[in-house]
């Protein structure tokens, strides 16, 4: 494994970890998904230049939307739990309570 593939590696599995084990606040939970789809796009975007094919040119500027697509249903689902519930906490989000 190359020096750059373990970077790429370790920048999504540190974001995975964060995901994982800090689970306080929704917007913290949003920002390791956002670390996450940047490691992805990174280490995508270097894969398509390595394989010098143009089919695979798309691929990264397709995950891009995608990751701004996330990015902005988060952000939306962030300020209408803000609203509600006045606060950003996990903990106080209940998926049985409509």
């Amino acid at each position: 494994m190359t020096p750059m593939h373990f970077t790429f590696s370790a920048a999504f599995l540190l974001g995975l970890a964060g995901l994982a084990f800090h689970r306080t606040h929704l917007l913290s939970a949003l920002l390791c998904l956002e670390g996450m789809m940047l490691s992805l796009f990174l280490a995508l975007s270097l894969w398509t230049l390595d394989l010098t094919s143009t089919s695979f040119s798309a691929s990264p500027l397709l995950l891009l939307a995608f990751s701004a697509c996330e990015a902005s249903a988060g952000l939306a689902l962030l300020v209408a739990t803000a609203r509600t519930h006045a606060t950003d906490h996990l903990q106080s989000l209940n998926l049985l309570q409509c």
